[in-house]
């Protein structure tokens, strides 16, 4: 007797078939002898002896322009922007201490972080979300790859307004601003429990740009730059933000290296960008922040076009970026230290002299930020160079690791140690007054003491 098959029997058959066919497409068996893949696990704490006595909120905005303007930091550039290779972005992370004091840090894919800015955005701060100005610290990344933001504090003239290239700034510089505050009071608005940890690795593409003054005229490398023998700070410090159950939220961390990996018309991030971005794949709810370190005198070697054969700036960014990412990496996960107690911020702005009396004093910023005894972050303004990390590293040392971030809640250029106003150079070409290294130093020094809690 024949078995006929019917329609519907066949329907069935084959469906079945399709199925097995499908899941066997999406677990293939391992070829034979092979280790099969264990299964995901769930995240685990990397630091379980850490208390969670922590509450952590993030945020973000993206700041690319929506139309081509003009960039900044190289003054020879002609011609606005020619497109996007990366987008840029500020972020901002609220954390709060177990006794309700709250800290806010932005970081910013910018050049820098022009004064009125910080003034407008720390003052709506306090005033929407309740923070206090020294509670709040601007970073910016220093990449040369961005827009020009409008640097004065006040707004421009009708006069200056009649400038396409000012109308773009201004225009850009007041949707930067209500981003900046959007994300603030989101990223206090999403505040949940944390624990933190502290790591710190080490990161070698950045080289000291100028060249060794020590050398006497006459010497076959008296006018050599970049010097490979000269000040650097290669440290990676990474505070570690994970969720009670370990998994990871964010990570802040530094490097003191000029973003000047590229010399093209396209707005990116430079090697900060890339490593923030390679930090962020495959990592589901988590945001990377980057807080430049003093970076007045060091450049990122090699860089641009040209320099080594057949690769480009563009490939150079993403090999730094790669480089800071893997030290990050490490930093993150070699030896944690704990992270607890209160967070005590001290901030003022003191008067920075000019050799020349015609010129006026600027108001200079000092930040100096205690995570209990654990963290000592000591934050500066402008275009600082490498000797104010080496000589606070070495000051203030003690019980708490040292973090000194320049390029902080301002922006007007460069500002020397007393070596560096001495040798001269581009660096010392503001024309401070020699007191300057010291009137800086003495403010951390007070600020420092006036956050000790015993």
């Amino acid at each position: 007797m024949k078995t006929r098959l019917t329609l519907p029997a066949l329907l069935s058959a084959g469906l079945l078939a399709l199925t097995v066919l499908i899941l066997g497409a999406a677990n293939p068996e391992p070829p034979f002898g092979a280790t099969p893949e264990p299964p995901p696990q769930p995240p685990k704490p990397l630091a379980p002896h850490v208390p969670v006595t922590w509450k952590a909120g993030f945020a973000r905005a993206t700041i690319t322009p929506e139309k081509l303007i003009w960039m900044s930091g190289y003054a020879a550039r002609k011609k606005p922007a020619e497109g996007k290779v990366q987008d840029l972005f500020a972020k901002a992370m609220a954390l709060e201490d177990e006794t309700g004091g709250r800290f806010v840090f932005v970081t910013l894919d910018l050049i820098g972080v022009p004064q009125g800015l910080r003034w407008r955005v720390a003052k709506r701060a306090e005033e929407q979300f309740q923070l206090p100005p020294e509670r709040l610290l601007l970073n910016a990344s220093h990449t040369h790859s961005g827009p020009e933001p409008w640097r004065r504090a006040e707004p421009p003239t009708e006069e200056q307004l009649e400038s396409q290239k000012t109308r773009d700034s201004w225009e850009y510089t007041r949707d930067l601003e209500e981003k900046m505050v959007a994300i603030i009071g989101d990223a206090i608005g999403r505040l949940e429990a944390a624990r933190i940890t502290f790591g710190h690795a080490r990161c070698g593409f950045a080289m000291n740009r100028r060249r060794d003054y020590s050398l006497p005229e006459g010497h076959p490398n008296a006018n050599k730059a970049p010097n490979p023998d000269g000040p650097v700070d290669h440290a990676v410090p990474a505070l570690r933000i994970e969720a009670p159950d370990g998994a990871l939220k964010g990570v802040l961390f530094g490097y003191a290296c000029h973003n000047t990996s590229l010399g093209f018309q396209n707005y990116c991030g430079d090697y900060a960008g890339y490593a923030q971005e390679y930090l962020e794949a495959n990592r589901e709810g988590f945001q990377a922040m980057f807080l430049m370190g003093c970076a007045g005198d060091q450049n990122p070697y090699p860089r641009r076009s040209g320099v080594v054969p057949g690769v480009t700036d563009l490939e150079l960014a993403m090999q730094h970026g790669r480089s800071l990412a893997n030290a990050v990496e490490m930093a993150l996960t070699v030896n944690p230290r704990g992270v607890g107690g209160e967070i005590v911020a001290g901030y003022e702005e003191i008067d920075l002299v000019y050799a020349d009396p015609k010129k006026p004093n600027h108001p200079y910023p000092v930040q100096v930020v205690r995570f209990g005894k654990d963290v000592t972050l000591v934050a500066l303004g402008s275009e600082v160079v490498v000797d104010y990390s080496l000589r606070f590293k070495k000051e203030l040392a003690g019980e708490a690791d040292v973090w000194v971030a320049a390029y902080s809640n301002d922006y007007t250029g460069y500002v020397p140690s007393l070596r560096v106003l001495k040798e001269g150079g581009y660096e010392a070409a503001a024309g401070h007054a020699e007191d300057v290294e010291d009137r800086i130093a003495s403010k951390v020094r007070d600020l420092y003491e006036k956050t000790a809690r015993p």
